[in-house]
């Protein structure tokens, strides 16, 4: 018998699959990357949960079709931010359904607790989920099952109903307290991993798609750096720190500058290339205003390997009426 599992890598996944192969079951942990997970690699820390478990990871990423098919239009509308939680829950279970049947697993199951998160995990919200993917019955969410409708799982004899739990709510006690009877090491602390579901992140968004196309390539530049929509319009991010800077100069987009200072120490930042000339003056210059400079020497920087020469401002506040993030 094998089952496939929603795998995030959180704790309640983890915990999810643990019910399952306890009774014997051989369980794949499918983790889907839709490319708003955390700005992290978390392979090691997802390939680790597996191995304390006992579950098998594989990863898939399905980034192109999430933007063509989720993201900008979904059927269930959005959350508080730009997250179309219920959407995209269903197009994960279709995802999953597809390699259980690749597989030859016999059902799937997901780490959700029921009334966790208010707009996709309430009863309601569940049902629709397996609805709009076709998942209704071959879907068993081991954390809440006991409160949940038998599955198929169930009905045969696959698994043990009486083996699973019925955990409702937004408390993390029984979880807790089944992390210290399996032993679970270095899991994550509770908490959205999507980034979507973040304000800040969603505002970044917004602006966004109200200058551009939004495509795959331009997922990694959204999750670093300070934010600016410039006076004509141009895209400028700018790195905050020696880490940010290191992930900027490793983004790969051909619609961006990558800008740097030349022979003193300055942050990596990254500006559109259709800016206009004034944008381009302007970049320039709040780059120089995030390093150690003074507004009366004029500096170095590089565009791709152009160098042009600019002066800082007096202050970053010149830069508040251009600021996203």
């Amino acid at each position: 018998m094998k089952a496939i599992a929603l795998f995030s890598g959180g704790l309640d996944s983890t915990l999810a699959m643990k019910l399952i192969i306890d009774q014997g079951i051989e369980v794949i942990a499918l983790n889907i990357d839709m490319g708003f997970g955390s700005t992290d690699d978390r392979r090691e820390h997802m390939q680790s949960m597996c191995d304390q478990v006992g579950a098998e990871l594989r990863i898939v990423d399905i980034q192109s079709e999430y933007l063509q098919e989720v993201l900008f239009t979904p059927k269930h509308g959005y959350g508080k931010n730009f997250n179309p939680c219920i959407d995209c829950h269903a197009k994960m279970f279709a995802v999953a359904k597809a390699v259980m049947e690749a597989e030859g697993a016999s059902f799937l199951i997901s780490g959700e607790v029921m009334g966790q998160r208010p707009m996709s995990q309430n009863k309601d919200s569940l049902q629709t989920v397996l609805n709009e993917s076709n998942c209704d019955g071959i879907l068993l969410r081991p954390m809440s099952a006991l409160r949940l409708e038998p599955t198929i799982a169930e009905q045969n004899g696959w698994v043990d109903r009486g083996k699973l739990e019925g955990i409702t709510g937004r408390s993390r006690e029984r979880q807790l307290q089944m992390v210290k009877e399996i032993g679970l090491e270095s899991f994550e602390s509770p908490g959205g991993g999507c980034l979507l579901t973040d304000e800040n992140f969603a505002k970044k968004m917004f602006d966004f798609i109200e200058y551009d196309k939004f495509e795959v390539k331009d997922i990694p530049l959204m999750k670093f750096g300070r934010h600016f929509r410039l006076r004509d319009s141009a895209k400028l991010v700018i790195g905050r720190n020696k880490e940010e800077n290191e992930h900027l100069q490793n983004i790969d987009n051909d619609k961006y500058y990558h800008i740097k200072t030349v022979g003193f120490p300055g942050p990596h930042a990254m500006l559109s290339k259709n800016a206009s000339e004034k944008d381009r003056d302007l970049s320039a210059k709040a780059i120089l205003t995030y390093c150690k400079t003074s507004p009366q020497k004029s500096y170095p920087l590089s565009y791709d390997g152009e160098e042009i020469q600019s002066s800082p401002f007096e202050s970053r506040e010149e830069m508040k009426p251009f600021n996203i993030l």
